[in-house]
C-alpha cells in the first residue's frame, strides 16, 4: 500500500486548463510550502502550467514540524537498511502521486517536470529514470545521485536533467554535482549543469533563471 501525499496546487496563471505540470520536491525537514513560492516567479513565464508541492510521507526525525522522504543515517542515526527501505517506500508513494496527478489533470508524462531541492533532488533523480515513460525533464538543486553505480542497469527511461549547485554548499558537498553529472552522462542522459558562485545550500537567482529556461524549453517546445 502506498501512502497518500498531501499537496498544494497553484495555477495555471492563464486561468485555462493546464497544458503542463511542475512538481516541486522539497528537502529533508521541510514541507511542500517551502518550494511552492517558486510558482510566483515561474508562473507568469509558464502560464499554462499547474504547480504542485507535496509533503513527504513521514515526519522528519530531526524536525517534527517538517517532513522527510526517507531517513538519513549521518543526520538521524538510522541504519543504511532503514534509509534504503525508506527510499523505496517513498519512491512508490511519489510514483503513485505522479500517476494520480497526471490522470486528474489530463496530462501525459511528457507534460510533467520535476524540480527537486536537496533530498527532493535525490528522490527525483532516483524515481524519474525508473518510471515507465519519461517525464519532460528534471531540475535538481543542491542534491546527489543515490547509488550511481546502479543507474545504468536500472534506468528505464532517460529524461533530460539539469543539475544546479552552490559552490559554497555546506550541507551537500558541491562535488556531488560532478559525481551525479558524470554518472548521468555515462548512462546516456542528456545532462546540463550549473554552479552558482558564492552560494550555499539554497537556490540563487542565476540558478532559478536557468531552471526557468530549461522548463520553458521542455514544457513549451
Amino acid at each position: 500500500m502506498t501512502r497518500a501525499l498531501n499537496s498544494e496546487r497553484r495555477g495555471p496563471a492563464s486561468g485555462k486548463a493546464p497544458r503542463s505540470a511542475v512538481v516541486f520536491v522539497h528537502g529533508y525537514g521541510a514541507d511542500g510550502s517551502d518550494l511552492l513560492g517558486l510558482a510566483d516567479p515561474l508562473g507568469p513565464h509558464l502560464p499554462d502550467t499547474v504547480f504542485f508541492a507535496p509533503d513527504a510521507p513521514e515526519r522528519c526525525t530531526n524536525n517534527p514540524f517538517g517532513y522527510q522522504w526517507f531517513s538519513i543515517p549521518w543526520l538521524d542515526g538510522s541504519s543504511e537498511e532503514q534509509a534504503t527501505a525508506g527510499l523505496l517506500a517513498a519512491s512508490a508513494d511519489f510514483n503513485a502521486f505522479l500517476d494520480d496527478l497526471l490522470a486528474r489533470e489530463g496530462l501525459s508524462p511528457s507534460q510533467l517536470a520535476l524540480v527537486g531541492f536537496s533530498q527532493g533532488t535525490m528522490l527525483s533523480l532516483h524515481v524519474a529514470p525508473r518510471r515507465s515513460e519519461p517525464v519532460a525533464g528534471v531540475v535538481g538543486f543542491s542534491g546527489r545521485l543515490l547509488a550511481p553505480e546502479r543507474l545504468g542497469a536500472e534506468a528505464v527511461v532517460k529524461p533530460p536533467i539539469l543539475l544546479i549547485h552552490g559552490d559554497q554548499d555546506e550541507v551537500v558537498p558541491p562535488q556531488s554535482l560532478q559525481q551525479a553529472g558524470d554518472a548521468l552522462v555515462a548512462a546516456g542522459f542528456d545532462t546540463f549543469a550549473h554552479v552558482s558562485k558564492g552560494i550555499g545550500h539554497g537556490i540563487a537567482p542565476d540558478g532559478l533563471s536557468l531552471a526557468l529556461s530549461f522548463l520553458r524549453d521542455k514544457l513549451m517546445p
